[in-house]
């Protein structure tokens, strides 16, 4: 990694640490020039810089809560998150039966055409139900869904994805899946449970499967984001979005390297400040925030025809 000079590396840390005190003090928020002169850093408007790029959080969700889903476009509003792609997985170490299953999208089917501007939904389901996943699939696709939301009753590896997997590709849309950390450093206890997909999986699924379009979930998760970046490198129909609330510095950078600006993805996945303030702090250019912030994005949609702003 080169080396940053001391002038650069503190501009950052104004603006990550800038835009964690967003929450309490938003409207017109600034870092104070008497707090940055000692550093020879002019007076950063951070609040300048989060409205300066269009947003598409492409790892959202809406809960069974009496807050959700206000709660979740007060943060969207706040950092000028213009839609949210929204899912609701069911609850880890769920049956998952289809009653579940439909009962979950159903609350996104609801949140959505509450607030079509905002919302964006993806469907959640158990391919070890397939008749009832393929209805479910068929079922919310009419209705607007755009892409499915997958959580770990199934590895995205196993066969019985493919029948589902295949449904995707008619489709033209996007496969999301929970990712968990990484073969090099695993081991599998009660903790984390045997099925859920890790980056070997998806390198292999997205090579059988090479016309299929995925998304590994929550780089910044409490994963291993740097065995994740490397197992998915040569895998270019994985997307791989930065949600989470790691802030470990190097995350963008580390991801640039290996996955490259066209296939990250901007995402929060509850995790609003952080999942924004990773772009704002990272050493990118403008022009790749827009790329991850919405521009990838738009373009998965675009290929159903879904895509923001279409005619």
């Amino acid at each position: 990694m080169s080396e940053i000079n001391r002038r650069t590396f503190l501009a950052d840390v104004v603006k990550a640490s800038g835009l964690m005190m967003v929450g309490s003090h938003m409207a017109g928020c600034s870092i104070p020039r008497e707090e940055v002169a000692d550093h020879g850093i002019s007076s950063y408007n951070i609040m300048e810089e989060v409205r300066k790029y269009r947003k598409i959080d492409s790892h959202a969700h809406v809960y069974f809560t009496s807050d959700s889903p206000e709660i979740q476009l007060n943060f969207a509003d706040r950092l000028g998150i213009e839609k949210l792609v929204v899912s609701r997985p069911m609850a880890p170490g769920s049956e998952g039966k289809p009653e579940e299953f439909i009962q979950c999208n159903n609350l996104v089917l609801k949140a959505a055409k509450e607030h079509p501007d905002r919302f964006i939904g993806q469907l959640t389901l158990n391919p070890q139900y397939k008749k009832e996943s393929l209805e479910e699939i068929k079922r919310c696709t009419d209705q607007g869904m755009v892409g499915i939301k997958l959580y770990n009753h199934v590895k995205i590896s196993d066969p019985l994805f493919y029948p589902i997997i295949e449904k995707f590709i008619d489709l033209k849309m996007i496969i999301l899946m929970h990712a968990g950390i990484g073969k090099s450093r695993i081991t599998y206890d009660a903790t984390e449970p045997p099925n859920v997909s890790i980056p070997e999986d998806f390198v292999y699924i997205a090579k059988r499967y090479p016309e299929a379009v995925f998304q590994f979930a929550h780089l910044a998760g409490g994963i291993d984001w740097e065995d994740a970046c490397k197992a998915l490198r040569d895998s270019p129909n994985v997307y791989v979005d930065i949600s989470g609330s790691n802030n470990d510095a190097s995350i963008v950078s580390f991801a640039m390297k290996y996955i490259g600006e066209d296939r990250l993805l901007f995402g929060c996945d509850n995790s609003f400040f952080q999942g924004v303030g990773h772009l704002l702090a990272a050493p990118i250019t403008e022009s790749q925030r827009r790329k991850i912030f919405f521009e990838n994005y738009n373009n998965i949609l675009k290929k159903a025809g879904r895509n923001v702003d279409r005619l």
